[in-house]
């Protein structure tokens, strides 16, 4: 793996914006430990992951950046303490609390981008929200059984609603136990949603106003195929004005 030092990366267009770069990672997990391995490869100077749930047994096949030893601690922690084994010169904080109504707004405003790393359905349309407000790109993602998503949510482009419109009944979406999570396609995943986040620091990107691509990645194909998604005529998502509330109810399981 490559430091953060002078030397680091010489290939890639404007490395320099990259190690001026702050991310926030919303979830240190399935998504979110993958995900920022590809940003701390790249050069990205700082990462912020935020993470209130704490490492279990079950995380340790597919979370990477957790060990046996990190059992019981904040993932967050035990996240942020892997990138410093692996990436000493990277700047990194760890946020042990949930971002919610109380924090999220500051918290976007603090960074360049956002990657949506958690495992709630009503989470994810809460951020997009926070991202349509604030201006602050995000990163959408998902796995459930065998297929992933991705999509970079850009300000004036299509939000998570325009999508989706709304998160589904409590019911209509199975949890982790129920339905499985593929610890490869989630590491896909999670890597997907840095390169769309790179794509953009770098400047790279350039989508049309007004219009994202969905990714869908499917494990069983070995295939992926790309959804040109625009703007939906009437959507509340695009036109909030304030922070919304935080869904409170237990959620589904995305990741």
């Amino acid at each position: 793996m490559h430091g953060h030092g002078t030397d680091h990366h010489p290939r890639i267009p404007h490395a320099s914006r990259l190690e001026r770069a702050r991310v926030l990672l919303v979830g240190a997990g399935g998504l979110g430990c993958p995900a920022s391995l590809t940003l701390a490869q790249a050069g990205v100077g700082h990462l912020t992951l935020a993470d209130p749930d704490r490492v279990d047994v079950t995380n340790l096949p597919r979370q990477l950046w957790h060990r046996t030893e990190d059992v019981g601690r904040n993932k967050a922690e035990s996240a942020v303490a892997g990138l410093a084994r692996a990436f000493p010169d990277l700047g990194t904080e760890a946020l042990t609390e949930r971002v919610d109504a109380s924090n999220a707004e500051g918290l976007f405003r603090a960074h360049d981008a956002v990657i949506d790393a958690t495992d709630g359905v009503a989470t994810k349309f809460f951020l997009s929200d926070v991202a349509v407000l604030t201006g602050v790109p995000l990163v959408y993602g998902g796995v459930l059984r065998m297929q992933g998503q991705a999509m970079r949510v850009d300000p004036g482009g299509p939000c998570l609603r325009c999508l989706y419109e709304a998160p589904p009944p409590a019911d209509a979406v199975p949890t982790c136990a129920q339905a499985g999570v593929l610890g490869s396609l989630a590491g896909l995943v999670g890597a997907v949603q840095a390169l769309l986040a790179l794509e953009l620091l770098s400047g790279a990107a350039r989508a049309g106003r007004g219009e994202a691509t969905l990714h869908v990645l499917d494990a069983v194909s070995l295939l992926g195929r790309r959804t040109r998604v625009t703007r939906a005529p009437d959507c509340e998502g695009c036109r909030v004005t304030a922070i919304p509330e935080y869904p409170e109810s237990p959620e589904a399981c995305a990741t």
